[in-house]
């Protein structure tokens, strides 16, 4: 190996590991707020919709950005050790990453869209009563 490969491969094993340690902790720390938010609700009884499907458009932003995070350390990874196996576990986070992000995104649109249209909708108990006639 060559010197330059040497001090390349020095000093990207420990970025990487940092790295993944970040996604790790976005990873974990979005798992227990929404579970112990998911908890609450459930306790709570009373939970519509919007507050559940807010909770979990949440979880997949988190999700999606430690798989992000997971992404760059991997590519990080695969420019010093470029094996099969490393570019298919790369394949496969990106895989996973952009279907979660694709669903994620058409939710998010989803959403827009019904409270567009709700804001649009007028509100009878709003409007003033007809004139007598």
């Amino acid at each position: 190996m060559s010197p330059l490969k040497a001090w390349l491969v020095a000093i990207t094993e420990p970025v990487v590991v940092l790295i993944d340690a970040m996604a790790w902790v976005l990873i974990v720390s979005g798992t227990v707020i929404v579970f112990a938010r998911a908890l609450r609700l459930l306790l709570r009884g009373n939970a519509d919709n919007v507050e559940r499907r807010d909770l979990w458009l949440g979880y997949g932003r988190l999700l999606v950005a430690g798989l992000t995070v997971q992404l760059a350390a991997d590519i990080l990874e695969s420019s010093i050790y470029t094996s099969w196996d490393s570019i298919g576990q790369l394949a496969a986070i990106a895989v996973i990453r952009t279907f979660l992000n694709y669903f994620l995104e058409r939710d998010i649109q989803e959403i827009r869209e019904r409270q567009r249209s709700a804001a649009l909708r007028p509100n009878p108990a709003a409007e003033p009563p007809p004139p007598p006639r």
